[in-house]
Parts: C-alpha cells; structure tokens; sequence
C-alpha cells in the first residue's frame, strides 16, 4: 500500500489543484524578483541624489542581499519547523514592509538597513517557495513545474525594470520602491488558495490535518480513490536556534559531498548572476548611456529570461538536471566575457549581454528545481535555505567588491573571467558528486 505524500507525487497535473498552488507560489517569487532586481536601479538613483563613491554604490546591493543570506537560512530551517504556508506569508510581508519603508529613508545608512531587512524576508521566500510548490507537484513533471515557476523571476524583474525607466524620468527612486506594497495584497490568496504540505504535516506529527489535506487534493485532481497509509511519525521539533544549527548539521551528515558540490554551485552560478546584473546599468551609464537607455538595455537582459524559463523547464526533463546547468552556466560565463571584450561595439555588445541573459537564466531555473530534490522531506526547504545562503554570503559581497576593487583594477573583462572559472570549475565537481534527479520521487526521510 503506497504512502500518502507517494499518492500526492502521483496525482495528475490539474490546473485547479497543483496549478493554484503553482500560480501563487510563482506570484511571491514574481515579487521577490522585483524587489532584487530593483537594487540594480536604485545605485545610480540614490547615488545621484547622495553623491556617493563608487565603492559606498555597491552597498545597495551588499546590504539587500547579505540579508538575503540571512533569510535564507533563517527561513529554510523555519519552515521545515512551523510549516511552509505560515512561513512563505511572513517573508512576503517581511519584504513588501521593509521595502516599502526604505522609501522614507532619510539618509544612506537607514537606506541600507531597510534594504538589509527586506533582505532578510527576501531570502527565505526563495527556498521556502520552491519546497512548498515541489510537494504538492507530481513526481513526472516536477523538474518541469519548477523550472518553468522561475519563469515569474525574469517576468518580476523585467516588470521592475519597465517601472524603473518610467520612474526615472520623474526623478523618483521613492516611488519606485513604493510599489512593492503589491505583494503584502497577495496574502489574501495564500490564506484562501494555499494549504499546509501534507508531507510537512506528517513529519510533525499531525497526520489527521495531512489525510484532509491530501484527501481534498484527490477530488480536485479526479483521480481514482485509494486506500493508503500515512507514513511513520517523526519526532517534532521545537523553533529554536538550536534546532536550525541540528539541521545544518543533518543536512551535512545527509550526504557531504553532495552538500559541498551544491554550495559550490549556487555560489558560483549567483556570483555570475548578480555579479553582471547588479552593476549592468552603472557599466552602461559609466559607457555613455542615458539613464532610460541602459534601464532599458538591463530590463532586456533580464527579460529573455521569460523565454529562457519555458526552455529549461522542457530541457530538464528532457536530458536532465545535471547537464543542463553544466552547459548553460559556463556558456553564460563565456557570452559575459565577451560582452566585455567588445563593449565599445554597441550592437555586439547588445548582443552578447542579451545572449547572457539567455543563458544564465536557463541554468538558475534548473538549478532550483535540482536542489528541492536532493534531500528528504524535512530538511528540503533547510537545505536549500543553507545553499541560498552561501550564494548570497558570496554574492553579497559582489557589489562592494566589484565597485570598489575588481572593477577599477582588472577591468570588466577579467574580472568576469574570473568569476567564469568559478563557475566551471563549481560544474564539474557538480557533476562527479551530485546524482541526477529527474523523475526520481521524494525521499520522506533520511534512512537511518
């Protein structure tokens, strides 16, 4: 007789079951893509009106996402002790409030502290997201519904960057960052749409709220009625700072290896991402460039990604996880370098940034389908709340970095480089100890 959390992974693709949760989960990652990719807009902006350096620049983005290294973690280990639901409303409130606040700031440093707040909410709604779409997925198109779910991150950010260009010629960061009261609405769907993960329900010992839940999952998709079986119980957890560390350590005592390689990966793939997204409207202006000309240039980089998203989303179920992040991410890399290499030619220039985009938004959406997978039910979202947060501990850094010492030293070409071999060397240790997952059920738990 098959398990519950086994019949849910079984269910068919139904619109009205799964799609709802996949629309409103999609939704929350629509808006923390905008509130990421606004960091991008607001160093030119808020450097303009405080006069700042270039290294006191690159705070804007280091400020959002350190705390997006803190959320991460945070929040990965919180949901998989209070559950997914209750934990994905507050950090979307988290981010909307911290966001929408910053736009009193009445100097840089209080600036900075609300970015790293909004941060904070920023970061755990990633892992948080995926882990709770992920369960309630079929186990034959799961890899597909959560590469095509990052779909909303280049949507949001090409949302954000449209906003941006208009904004700008009003002169306004503020209202800029006034729109992300947006998001704090979307709480009303998730009270109503959203229910708790049958799979964290049982873990935590509640197996008459798990059996409703997946019997109501049943009838919305029409299946056949089975009998099943709840799994065994496991031992609940209490929200501690204790009980976050326990599971880091259980995360690692799980399988080192593949621990190790996933941090590699998510902090090379991130350092390139945001390495190139962060600055790309500051190296345009630096190249000549009206402020609406290089939004516009960025808001296209990011927004191929929509297309990008639907292409991975086929691509991971097709030659699986694995193969095509070592393809697309080192490709990235590469259309990055030469991006630099030929900045001075304005259409070919264009041409490899956009082909950037494209690419490296192809291995970000398999890469967060890939994580959610290799671990069991409750270490899923702390496990990939631990690897965001070594991407963004890297990556955080970037900004600062990148302002202050790689780019006036080594140049865009090398610096970009640089960050290339990161990621081709973070592929191939990915390869040799990290298994393929495609089409691979859940693992309920870690065998003893």
């Amino acid at each position: 007789m098959r398990t519950g959390d086994q019949v849910v992974q079984g269910l068919p693709w139904r619109w009205r079951a799964q799609g709802t949760i996949f629309i409103i989960g999609g939704l929350g990652f629509l808006f923390d893509a905008w509130d990421v990719t606004l960091n991008a807009f607001l160093i030119p902006l808020v450097s303009a009106e405080w006069n700042l350096t270039l290294g006191e620049r690159g705070w804007v983005g280091t400020a959002n996402l350190i705390g997006m290294a803190v959320g991460a973690f945070a929040w990965g280990a919180v949901a998989d002790i209070i559950g997914r639901k209750k934990a994905f409303s507050l950090t979307i409130l988290m981010f909307s409030v911290f966001t929408v606040a910053g736009a009193a700031s009445p100097d840089f440093v209080t600036f900075c502290v609300f970015r790293f707040l909004a941060g904070v909410g920023l970061g755990g709604c990633i892992p948080v997201d995926f882990a709770l779409v992920g369960e309630f997925t079929p186990a034959r198109v799961r890899g597909r519904v959560l590469a095509a779910m990052d779909g909303f991150w280049p949507l949001g950010a090409t949302l954000c960057g449209l906003t941006a260009a208009y904004l700008a010629e009003l002169g306004s960061w503020r209202l800029l960052m006034l729109t992300m009261v947006l998001p704090a609405l979307l709480l009303f769907w998730i009270r109503r749409g959203v229910p708790e993960s049958p799979m964290f329900l049982v873990a935590k010992g509640k197996p008459d709220e798990a059996k409703r839940v997946i019997d109501q999952l049943v009838a919305k998709t029409g299946a056949p009625r089975e009998e099943w079986r709840l799994p065994e119980l496991q031992q609940t957890q209490s929200l501690s700072p204790k009980a976050m560390f326990t599971q880091l350590k259980d995360i690692w005592r799980f399988d080192p290896r593949r621990t190790a390689a996933l941090w590699v990966l998510f902090l090379a793939v991130f350092l390139l991402y945001y390495g190139a997204v962060t600055w790309l409207p500051s190296i345009l202006k630096a190249q000549g460039y009206g402020t609406y000309a290089a939004f516009m240039v960025t808001t296209l980089t990011v927004a191929v990604g929509i297309v990008s998203a639907l292409v991975s989303a086929w691509l991971v179920d097709v030659f699986g996880r694995k193969w095509v992040i070592a393809i697309s991410a080192p490709l990235a890399a590469l259309a990055l370098v030469l991006f630099a290499l030929q900045l001075d030619i304005d259409v070919a220039a264009k041409a490899w940034i956009t082909l950037f985009g494209m690419l490296v938004q192809i291995a970000i959406p398999a890469l967060y389908a890939f994580a959610p997978e290799l671990y069991p039910t409750h270490l899923r979202a702390s496990g990939f709340g631990w690897a965001s947060t070594v991407s963004r501990i890297g990556a955080g850094f970037v900004p600062v970095l990148f302002g202050a010492l790689l780019w006036p030293h080594l140049g865009l070409t090398w610096t970009f480089a640089v960050i290339g071999g990161v990621v081709v060397v973070a592929t191939v240790i990915m390869m040799f100890n990290v298994p393929e997952t495609r089409m691979q059920p859940l693992a309920e738990r870690v065998p003893s």
